[in-house]
This record gives structure tokens, sequence and C-alpha cells, in this order.
């Protein structure tokens, strides 16, 4: 039978997680190269041969995207294997549409070949879209976990986006040793609020290493997923965090409906700040399509310690950059405090921006009189500090999960955004959990798998 020879369409995460599951070790098939999307600065560049297994010595190229029409004529290319996330279905369905009219298969994996097995329960966290709250829940349910005296541990969606023989097993069980890791700040941001809260945190590339070094210290392992992917790991119970400020997208972004079609638990995040309106339709949307999904509400409370230093100053807003570029939202918490606190003007960015930070502007114009934290490699948190220092602003306002301040060594005068989640009524997702817990024994036995 004739090897089959496949592209993996990528951005440094669900890409290499599929390899690995499915076509590292199987001789039918040939991964002649990944591509690259989404993020900046992940290609052109090389899966390793140590992690590729020994079917490839040479390693897998890894190319930009936009060289996969090239690539699938050059082979010529069997299978196109579509490997991210937080993209619409139109979107997705145009590269389903350029793959076949080459001649090649258009594959979407699903969680039979994807999904690991834990010996442990499995809560899973995830969301519709990039930017909804899930990290802020993850870290509440971490914290109603240990409530019950069980020990949560984390297992964090994958961002190798420097190194990835060194990012290929990574835990993090102290701040110091979050700080001293030499990550981006993307990885930062997802990393410091758990860990910072007491819980280990492991990412990296080999999924299957990690969730067994995890398992060894953990009672219950917590699924912390990245932009709306489905989880890595088969679930016991399926949390998924809805956004009712993208009310509708819940319908039409990949693979956030699949999550939305398995959730046990789906979570209404930001009621706070939405409009009634939007709220109701996604109440509509979860039960026509999963009718037996528990929806819960929960508010997305915006904090700064001293609103009186941002009242009548010039303000220059940082958010979280992935919510804003790919995740598509114009504002973030930021924007929320300096508003509510009565700031006189917000700071436009654009005409400072640098480099790569300028690059983005370009790419994504609907992000506006804010700017985003992107960090993807040291030569763009440079670019970062000097648009944010050459901004003639009064105060920096830091909407992000990590602190730029100390991280980038800024000189103007900075403040913290911080959010929190925040149960309304009789606390439903605390209980939700508290109970799931109470099913299995206190060393975290279990006898069956959610299918």
């Amino acid at each position: 039978m004739k090897k089959q020879l496949v592209i993996i369409m990528g951005a440094a995460g669900r890409d290499f997680h599929n390899f690995n599951m499915v076509y590292r070790g199987d001789p039918d098939f040939e991964v002649v190269a990944f591509t690259a999307a989404q993020i900046p600065m992940i290609g052109p560049r090389l899966y390793p041969p140590e992690l590729a297994g020994p079917l490839y010595p040479g390693g897998i190229p890894i190319r930009p995207e936009e060289e996969l029409s090239d690539l699938i004529r050059k082979f010529p290319v069997d299978q196109v294997v579509f490997s991210y996330s937080d993209v619409s279905h139109e979107y997705v369905m145009h590269k389903a549409s350029l793959c076949i009219a080459l001649g090649a298969d258009f594959v979407l994996l699903g969680p039979g070949k994807t999904m690991l097995h834990s010996s442990r329960p499995v809560i899973s966290v995830c969301a519709v879209r990039t930017g909804a709250g899930k990290s802020g829940v993850t870290k509440y349910i971490a914290g109603v976990v240990k409530g019950t005296g069980r020990k949560p541990v984390a297992i964090r969606h994958p961002m190798p986006y420097a190194n990835l023989l060194t990012n290929r097993f990574q835990r993090y069980g102290a701040m110091n040793e979050v700080r001293d890791c030499g990550c981006t700040i993307e990885e930062r941001e997802e990393f410091e609020p758990l860990v910072g809260s007491g819980v280990v945190v492991y990412s990296g590339v080999d999924y299957e290493a990690i969730v067994r070094k995890a398992e060894e210290e953990a009672d219950v392992l917590l699924w912390d997923g990245g932009n709306n992917d489905l989880p890595f790991l088969r679930p016991d119970l399926e949390v998924v965090v809805l956004d009712p400020l993208r009310a509708g997208h819940e319908l039409s972004y990949h693979p956030g409906e699949a999550n939305l079609r398995r959730a046990d638990i789906a979570v209404i995040n930001k009621v706070n700040t939405a409009p009634v309106g939007a709220v109701r339709s996604i109440e509509d949307n979860v039960r026509k399509l999963n009718p037996k999904a528990r929806i819960i509400h929960t508010a997305s409370r915006v904090r700064v310690d001293d609103p009186g230093r941002i009242a009548g100053r010039k303000v220059l807003v940082v958010e979280d950059g992935p919510t804003l570029t790919h995740g598509g939202m114009s504002y973030g918490a930021g924007v929320i405090a300096a508003r509510d606190a009565g700031a006189a003007e917000l700071i436009d960015p654009r005409p400072y921006a640098r480099g790569s930070i300028r690059e983005i502007f370009r790419e994504f114009p609907h992000i506006g009189k804010l700017l985003p934290a992107m960090g993807y490699s040291e030569q763009q948190m440079r670019e970062l500090k000097e648009t944010i220092e050459a901004a003639p602003c009064d105060l920096v306002l830091i909407a992000t999960p990590v602190d730029l301040k100390g991280l980038l060594e800024l000189k103007q005068e900075t403040m913290r955004v911080t959010y929190t989640i925040e149960e309304t009524g009789d606390l439903p997702l605390k209980k939700a959990i508290e109970e799931f817990m109470n099913t299995f024994d206190r060393e975290g036995a279990k006898d069956v798998k959610k299918a």
C-alpha cells in the first residue's frame, strides 16, 4: 500500500499533539511538513528528530502557512490535517476548499484518536472563544477542589513558541520557577495566576509523558484549555465557558461549537457587563445544541487597588494579546477599569508602535485605542516596551494576567487591573464541582471514563 504523505496545519500546539498521537509511529504515513499560522514568530523552524521519532531522523520542517499550496503540489500531498483552533467555520471551509481543489483530503481528527486517558479524575475547562474567561474559571475550580481536601494539578494547553526540546516537558510549582523559565509573555500569563494560587502547572510538547508525571502528584487533573481547543485528555467532567459579549460565536467557531456540544456544564461568564438579551440568546443556543448541559452564570469582576489614580489622567491601556488578535475582542478589563474610574483620555498607541507591534495593528485594525501585550519573542517584548515608553501617557494600565512592569522594566507609572470570577445565587458551580468530587474516593481512583 502506498505511503500517505501528510501536511499538518497548526499553530505550535494541537499540531504537534496530533502528530504525536496519530502519526509519529505509523509507517503507513509520512508527515512531510507542519505549517504555522496565527502565532507570530513560530516558523520557519524544525520539529526536532528527538521529538519526531525514529521514522524522522532529520526532523520535520515547519513552514509558514502561506506556502501550503506550494507544499501540496511539491510532494504531492495526500492528506492535510487541520490542527489549530479559534477560527470561524467559514475560515475552516475555505482551507478545506483549497486543499480539496489541489487534490488532497482535508482531515479533522476527533477525540477518539487524540485524547489521552488518565488514571485520575479529569475536569476540563475549555471555551467557545479566546478571552471568554476560561483561565479565571479554571482558577476558581482549582480552589473548590482544594476545598474538598484534594490536590489539583493543572495541565495547560501547549504554548511551545521557543525551543521545542527545552519546552518538551515543563513543570512549574513556584513563582520563581515561572519568572526564571525564559518563557514568553503569553506563557507566563497562563502559568502565573495558577501557580500564584498554589496550583502546580504542567505544559510542554509530549503530553503522554506530561500526564504520567502529573498523575504522580495529583488527586485531580485540571485540563486548562487554550483558545477554544478540545481537551488533550479525556475528561470526566467538561466545563465550557461562553462569552455573551460575543453572543452567537458559540455557533460559528471551530472547535468551540464542538466543545459546547460536549459540555456537561456551560458557564456563561461576564453576565455583570453583558446585555441581558445576549445572555438569553446564548442560553437558547445552549439548550438547542446541548440540552443536557447545566447552565451556570458567573460574573467577571474588574478590580484596581486605587481608582483615584486613574481619574482625570491620560491612560495607556495594555490588554491580553490573543484576546484582542485572533480572539476578535476590541476591548477588555483595562478599558472597563479606565472608563469606570473616570480616565480623561485613552491614549492611542498606534502612532508610537514599533516593529512587529506596528504590524499587529495593521493585521487587526479593529483593536483601536489600546495595546495588545504581544510578547512571543525577546525581540517582540523589546518592541512592546519601546511602544509603551514612547506613548505620551500619565499612567499605564496593565490589564494582563502577568505584571509587565517588572518583566519589561518599564519606566512609567503603572497600575495593575485584575479580574476575578464570582458566582451568582447559591454558588451552583461550586456545588457542581463538589458533587463531582464526591463520586471519587480520597485518592482520586475512578472506575469509568466519560465517552
